[in-house]
């Protein structure tokens, strides 16, 4: 620490640099930086300065200065709901929280500043959580956790993560940013250029199939509800789903049922009826979850109530992908247009938003990328670098599929340094 209080920091997996962006705006100094992909090592040192090392386990301690602030958002997939769930078995990617144990109880930081998704505390029933909170009390620190998102704080996108932060002896005089606003006081456009000249537009197949479901929502009866999630694949389908499963019935009981689309379920082995169900429909479970059964049952009761408007429309539906014939309607009875929303395409289906808050930004590839129907276009890497605030980044990566990928698996700035202004500061800078 210098002697107007300034402390020295490392950004560990650091990506993008949103750590370094937030601490830096309170006027510390980053001396470390690693992060094993190397295009995003060669953004980092052009936008900050500094070189970061590459894989963190090869890192001798002694390479690695004296510091008062770990930041570390270390990786997440393993602990996802839409990962292989390995947690901290995944020597790669969840394992990696070791290689922070190894660190702190080397250097001994006061100040502990971690990211990660809400799903690291019920992981493994919540196991994997006692593990870490474990190790790193052992370590010599207190801990806390809470999730935020950034429309907590005014910006207008839906993205909750869980923060953790820790400090050598008691935690005092830290308390959590309260979220200051609902997402219905913020707009998307507060965050989108018009008609940027260097946007993506979209592909043919995504303008054919937006304006498929602008045909369906055009056909369905203005006071009939959409289903949430609409799964079209479920239209005529009779395949058991109630008390059993089609894993749990024989081929030939299976063969009296039909599947996706009211096709009959044909074929001598069962992988070739289940080319005929469903993907839902295939899991080897005995017996469906509850919201899963409620789910079908209502998909089927109103394809049986509208089936005779649905006829012409489900020969179309029927040439596309799984996951662009699922609609997640999140407007409720807004009007039924869709190009007043903002969607996004995602394996669970075409998610249909208001213009409140942006789909959260993930870390997969261009086909999740926000769309904003209006323009005929996917949103920009700037639109994207504000949603994380990230917009003073004067480099990103070249290759622009790598960069969406960068942002989705960024820390936000904004919400990062509240944390750490309450942390470090008592929250001096909490209003500004």
């Amino acid at each position: 620490m210098d002697k107007k209080g300034k402390l020295k920091f490392i950004d560990l997996f650091c990506g993008l640099g949103g750590f370094h962006l937030a601490l830096t705006k309170l006027g510390h100094t980053c001396v470390f930086a690693s992060d094993i992909d190397s295009a995003l090592r060669n953004v980092y040192m052009k936008n900050f300065g500094i070189t970061p090392k590459s894989d963190i386990r090869i890192v001798s301690l002694n390479e690695i200065p004296k510091h008062q602030i770990l930041c570390a958002g270390f990786p997440c997939q393993s602990f996802s709901k839409a990962g292989l769930q390995k947690g901290l078995h995944d020597k790669d990617r969840g394992g990696l929280f070791y290689e922070i144990i190894r660190i702190i109880k080397h250097h001994k930081p006061k100040y502990l500043i971690m990211e990660n998704v809400p799903n690291i505390k019920s992981h493994n029933n919540g196991k994997t959580w006692k593990k870490i909170e474990k190790e790193l009390t052992k370590s010599g620190y207190t801990i806390a956790t809470t999730e935020l998102s950034p429309h907590h704080f005014g910006i207008p996108q839906i993205r909750l993560r869980t923060y953790i932060v820790g400090k050598r002896g008691k935690l005092d005089k830290f308390v959590w940013p309260k979220p200051k606003y609902d997402k219905n006081q913020l707009s998307v456009n507060s965050i989108l250029d018009t008609n940027p000249k260097k946007a993506r537009t979209l592909n043919l197949r995504t303008k054919q199939n937006i304006s498929l479901w602008q045909e369906f929502l055009k056909i369905i009866p203005p006071k009939e509800t959409i289903p949430h999630p609409l799964w079209a694949m479920e239209f005529g389908a009779t395949y058991p789903y109630k008390t059993t499963t089609p894993y749990k019935c024989s081929i030939n009981e299976l063969k009296s049922y039909k599947g996706a689309f009211g096709a009959p379920l044909k074929g001598n082995t069962r992988k070739d009826l289940y080319l005929r169900l469903p993907s839902h429909a295939t899991r080897q479970d005995l017996k469906f979850p509850k919201w899963k059964i409620r789910m079908i049952k209502r998909n089927r009761m109103f394809y049986m109530k509208n089936k005779g408007l649905l006829k012409a429309w489900i020969i179309k539906i029927k040439q596309f992908p799984p996951s662009f014939q699922k609609l997640e309607w999140n407007v409720g009875d807004g009007t039924r247009n869709i190009n007043n929303y903002i969607i996004q395409c995602r394996p669970s289906g075409v998610r249909v938003k208001r213009l409140t808050t942006s789909p959260s930004l993930v870390a997969m590839n261009n086909t999740q990328i926000p769309i904003i129907p209006w323009e005929n276009r996917y949103m920009t890497l700037k639109e994207c670098s504000r949603l994380q605030s990230m917009g003073s980044l004067k480099y990103l990566p070249n290759c622009s599929s790598h960069a969406y990928r960068a942002l989705g698996n960024a820390v936000n700035v904004k919400v990062v340094k509240l944390i750490a202004d309450s942390l470090i500061n008592g929250g001096k800078h909490l209003g500004k």
